[in-house]
């Protein structure tokens, strides 16, 4: 019976220490995804870079566009100086300068359903890495806890060396497993 019991002990130990080998590999694998995700906020960090400097870039043209309103609209007591201003220019300059607030226009609005694309586009990669690194840790977490109850499993069967408890424990009778699955002392009758 003894001989039974130290074969299927270090059979089981084995075992464990198998699995507990195994997620430690996995455990390392993750950390290496989850590190790899981190190193993609260098990549945010040059693109929030980027925007930053992008929107210096518009806030100049806002203040050139708001001179040139404010240079449009002249004095503001004087509501007619426009007025005048267009009335002294001859009909090919009008024309000319319609041409270029139209093109303005338009090279504005493309300007602006480009950057309302990249943003979009920008917030589906943000939001896609951030889900990926939730995930990453949520596999660290779960493989972290089974490595816990994995050690605490081999700590149960290291406590169990007594020939008595073991016998108990192994043989075959209806006595309740003394370690349950979280890794905790069950209650027996003995």
């Amino acid at each position: 019976m003894q001989s039974h019991f130290i074969y299927f002990s270090k059979y089981h130990r084995q075992m464990l220490e198998n699995s507990i080998s195994e997620l430690r590999k996995t455990v390392t694998e993750l950390e290496k995804k989850l590190s790899g995700v981190e190193d993609e906020g260098n990549e945010w960090k040059t693109r929030y870079e980027m925007q930053v400097e992008l929107n210096r870039r518009l806030q100049r043209q806002i203040i050139i566009l708001k001179d040139k309103v404010e240079l449009i609209h002249g004095n503001p007591t004087d509501k007619l100086a426009i007025v005048r201003i267009f009335d002294q220019m001859p009909v090919d300059s009008l024309k000319e300068v319609l041409e270029q607030l139209k093109e303005e226009k338009k090279s504005l609005q493309n300007q602006l359903k480009d950057y309302e694309l990249r943003l979009e586009q920008e917030a589906k990669a943000y939001h896609k890495a951030n889900d990926e690194r939730r995930m990453y840790l949520s596999e660290i977490l779960q493989v972290r806890k089974k490595l816990v109850l994995e050690k605490d499993l081999v700590s149960a069967y290291k406590y169990l060396k007594d020939e008595s408890q073991v016998d108990g424990f192994f043989s075959g009778s209806s006595q309740q497993c003394p370690v349950t699955e979280k890794g905790q002392w069950a209650k027996t009758g003995t």
